[in-house]
């Protein structure tokens, strides 16, 4: 596997070649696909180095324990060091998802439960929303349908790194096991009774497609202005300014109200239609590769959980990973790296033994 090193040296020279001239900069897409590339190679490039450095720091110590004992109990430590070291370089020569150094694009639909599925929707977004501003992420609403209570019937997000993140810690990367339908189970604010209820909201996590991820052809399109559906009486209501658009070779169709005039909510749907394009090429790329792709749940069916929020024991559950921790409160204040990590762990293990069977 560490033999694949040799042939990123020489891509991550070439890179640091082409980021140093004035014209690649005039491209900004350009300047931060090569950026994120270099950033991933040089990641690999110096835990490359520094295995084989601890290497050759274990062969010196094990030549002088022959006259000092005392270089043999420094032997061992190195030995144990470069294994950890060796771990590292594996999982990050381990074969990504094209999308994972990319933003993100969230979309949370409220379920079965009614009402109280949509405060539920409303909740994983502030989750979500919280996290992101641990992590230095900035979030943009895109488009959104609010429920009478102020929940969301549906809510979708952009979720955006600032700079270039490490291998695996960009938005997608981190996000993208959060896709599928997530249940709750607690006392409604409409139970006069008390009684716990159980209702669920799906959530879709998309790759932020950029123009030069996707190429939409305008003829493929069927744009359609319909007048927004916002509270009586604001001026949302009284002109024709959302937009639905239909993509007719694939069927999607997507649309986006939030903005007050035709334009911008026709570049706000086009955002969104890229991702979903670019993830549906992704799925049939993979499928025609022979991969096991993870699907994510299109339908809000409390059946079909992945994962389980219980209030009463502030308990939080993954079936995917078997995580379970009773700091609910926490977690949907935004402490949801643990949980991130189980599934990525979990993902990075069968990744893993794929590659060794």
């Amino acid at each position: 596997m560490f033999e694949a090193v040799e042939h990123m040296l020489e891509e991550h020279s070439e890179l640091e070649g082409r980021l140093a001239l004035p014209e690649t900069h005039a491209d900004a897409r350009l300047a931060k696909q090569l950026n994120r590339r270099y950033a991933e190679l040089s990641s690999i490039i110096t835990a490359w180095r520094t295995w084989q450095g601890l290497g050759d720091d274990v062969e010196a110590a094990r030549e002088l324990a022959g006259e000092d004992p005392t270089f043999a109990e420094e032997a061992d430590r190195l030995e144990v060091a470069r294994a950890e070291s060796e771990e590292r370089l594996r999982r990050l020569l381990v074969p990504r998802d094209p999308g994972e150094d990319k933003d993100a694009i969230l979309e949370i639909k409220s379920g079965e439960g009614g009402e109280e599925s949509a405060l539920f929707a409303g909740d994983l977004l502030r989750m979500y929303s919280r996290f992101a501003e641990r992590a230095g992420w900035a979030v943009e609403v895109i488009d959104s349908a609010d429920s009478d209570l102020g929940g969301y019937k549906s809510v979708t997000v952009a979720v955006k790194a600032r700079g270039n993140p490490e291998p695996g810690q960009a938005p997608f990367a981190r996000l993208r096991f959060e896709g599928g339908v997530h249940r709750v189970q607690r006392v409604p604010v409409t139970e006069s009774q008390g009684r716990v209820h159980t209702s669920a909201a799906g959530v879709l996590v998309l790759a932020e497609a950029e123009q030069v991820d996707v190429t939409v052809d305008e003829n493929d399109l069927r744009i359609d202005v319909f007048r927004s559906s916002g509270p009586g009486g604001q001026s949302v209501n009284t002109t024709d300014s959302a937009v639905r658009i239909t993509h007719l070779p694939s069927g999607i169709v997507v649309s986006c109200q939030n903005e007050k005039s035709q334009l911008q909510n026709k570049e706000q749907a086009l955002r969104i239609l890229r991702s979903r394009l670019l993830a549906a090429a992704q799925e049939e790329a993979d499928a025609a590769a022979g991969e096991a792709r993870r699907s994510q749940v299109r339908t809000v069916d409390r059946s079909e959980r992945i994962r389980t929020y219980n209030y009463p024991e502030n308990r939080i559950s993954d079936h995917r990973t078997g995580y379970k921790a009773y700091n609910l409160d926490q977690v949907l204040d935004g402490d949801l790296g643990p949980v991130l990590d189980s599934c990525a762990e979990t993902d990075m293990a069968a990744r893993l033994a794929a590659l060794e069977a």
